[in-house]
């Protein structure tokens, strides 16, 4: 059992002056993957014609040579991924976050005039933003319907969705686990009941690899995107979009390039154009972290324990409420302020939490939802209790 807490902070590049509950936004990259990256990038300049058009993947089956072990790098690094969701690596590519391979997903849609996106409103805004765009080239409607929070339970999660689905329906953009207010959704129940009702499923995972177990081909998904630089330690930027059988011929990335002439959806993504492949190719180095350093089942209990312990003791110290059932919690979770900081509006928000930055040197998410001021804790295996306890000192000095 590894030593979690403060001394694993050896093993991360973070300041060591503040304290960071935040990792669920842009993640942190330990040592050893940022490593194995550098490490990738000096083989690449060693010969960069041959890496990249050889040994990374293959456009041209005439020419194309394959490493030692006959696998090309790209395809071997999605293998692993792969592995690691739950999932076979030719229904996987790699894409620079989740935005980019949902915006790929709702462009290679069919959509006519009238059709419906249908999405949670606690979906992430930038999602959202981009589906609204997307809609309106074609004509389409972005509809959403709203999700009980805080006081919630899987079943009204259900309920909700299945009163919000309409005959002009065509997608639901679900969240594996929402984005502000760090709940875990019942996906599969979800996703079934879509499918029952003739709805395609589109799954924003961008908080759930490495933080909660994740089983595509289990949840009865149409598509699933997620972004592995979070919660999976990989570097910055690396995303994973995954494609049931059935709906990969007609999937296309959001930038068209040489791999468009083979027929190949895999082709298609894995070269949109010279770019940097190492922080794909040290993927694998963050699952290898979580699963030898770690131990994956031990980092996400002590996330989960730190999260919902940490959680409680916040309510109750400043005797607020706190509704939120554990089965929704993974290793982020909302808590909800006291009311004397503010009015619950984007400005206090961000005024609260620059303070906490700035005067504490403590960074952690503040928003304002459901008429209150929340805090976001998104905790990892650097944390500790004492965190936490210093973030509710902090907020008790705040005027």
């Amino acid at each position: 059992m590894p030593s979690f807490g403060h001394a694993l902070l050896a093993e991360f590049p973070l300041e060591r002056d503040g304290i960071y509950l935040n990792h669920g936004t842009v993640g942190v990259t330990p040592l050893a993957v940022m490593r194995a990256r550098a490490a990738i990038l000096e083989e690449i300049e060693r010969h960069p014609a041959r890496f990249m058009l050889r040994d990374l993947m293959s456009l041209d089956a005439t020419t194309a040579a394959t490493p030692g072990d006959g696998v090309l790098r790209l395809r071997a690094a999605a293998a692993r991924i792969a592995a690691f969701l739950g999932c076979r690596s030719d229904g996987l590519v790699f894409v620079d976050n989740a935005t980019s391979g949902i915006c790929a997903v709702l462009r290679s849609l069919d959509l006519r005039p009238g059709d419906e996106i249908l999405l949670p409103d606690l979906a992430y805004s930038g999602i959202l933003r981009a589906a609204t765009f997307i809609a309106r080239e074609r004509g389409a409607v972005v509809t959403t319907f709203a999700l009980p929070f805080p006081a919630s339970t899987p079943e009204r999660m259900v309920d909700a969705l299945a009163e919000a689905i309409t005959p002009r329906t065509r997608v639901a953009l679900l969240d594996h686990v929402t984005s502000e207010t760090a709940l875990v959704m019942p996906l599969a129940a979800m996703a079934s009941l879509c499918r029952a009702r003739g709805v395609a499923v589109l799954v924003d995972g961008a908080h759930a690899p490495g933080a909660i177990a994740v089983d595509i081909a289990g949840l009865g998904v149409d598509w699933y995107v997620a972004n592995l630089h979070k919660w999976a330690f990989a570097p910055r930027a690396t995303g994973v979009l995954w494609a049931a059988p059935h709906r990969r011929s007609d999937l296309h990335p959001t930038v068209i390039s040489w791999g468009v002439t083979h027929d190949d959806w895999l082709a298609e993504f894995d070269w949109t154009g010279t770019r940097d492949p190492s922080p794909w190719l040290a993927a694998p180095a963050g699952i290898d972290f979580i699963e030898q350093r770690l131990g994956t089942d031990a980092m996400r209990a002590y996330n989960h324990a730190l999260a919902w312990e940490g959680a409680q003791r916040l309510a109750m110290r400043w005797d607020r409420p706190f509704d939120t059932p554990e089965a929704m919690v993974g290793c982020m979770v909302a808590v909800p302020l006291p009311e004397r900081l503010g009015p619950a509006d984007a400005a206090s928000a961000q005024r609260v939490r620059d303070r906490l930055l700035f005067d504490h040197r403590i960074e952690v998410p503040v928003l304002a939802s459901s008429g209150l001021l929340w805090a976001r804790l998104s905790v990892q295996v650097y944390n500790e209790a004492g965190d936490i306890d210093r973030l509710a000192e902090a907020v008790e000095t705040l005027r």
